[in-house]
């Protein structure tokens, strides 16, 4: 190797550290869905209905299965629908680029203007929204 490609080597192996490689996103974590997303679905906020009573078979853009007569959570088979349901409207490791966690959150934390459900999130320090965020950025149990 002569000298001068010595030193385009290693001119290339500097520039080369400085280049960041695009980030792979994360995948979305199915356990963490069942046990620490679904549940905010079903639960009441005060002066708010609960997701799952408007998102239950709706015709809008984010359908939750409905619980069979007297249960209170969703069977293995539905937590699989509800889970890809979900997952298509999410942007892995882009919480605030995530149609799922901007259309119930407050325009005034950079939410939706138009959501029928009312704002189920006053803001990104919501546990629920925090839970959202934290299965887009690929949290597991």
């Amino acid at each position: 190797m002569t000298p001068s490609s010595r030193l385009a080597a290693a001119a290339l192996l500097i520039a080369s550290a400085w280049i960041v490689a695009p980030r792979a996103a994360p995948v979305l974590d199915y356990d963490f869905f069942k046990a620490r997303v679904e549940p905010i679905f079903l639960e009441k906020r005060a002066g708010h209905t609960r997701c799952y009573v408007c998102h239950a078979e709706s015709n809008n853009a984010f359908r939750l299965e409905r619980l069979a007569p007297g249960a209170t959570f969703w069977s293995e088979e539905q937590s699989r629908r509800n889970f890809e349901m979900a997952a298509r409207l999410v942007n892995p490791g882009d919480p605030s680029g995530s149609r799922l966690l901007l259309h119930p959150l407050a325009p005034e934390d950079g939410g939706n203007v138009f959501h029928s459900g009312g704002r189920q999130f006053a803001s990104k320090d919501d546990p629920g929204w925090k839970a959202l965020a934290d299965w887009v950025n690929g949290r597991k149990l």
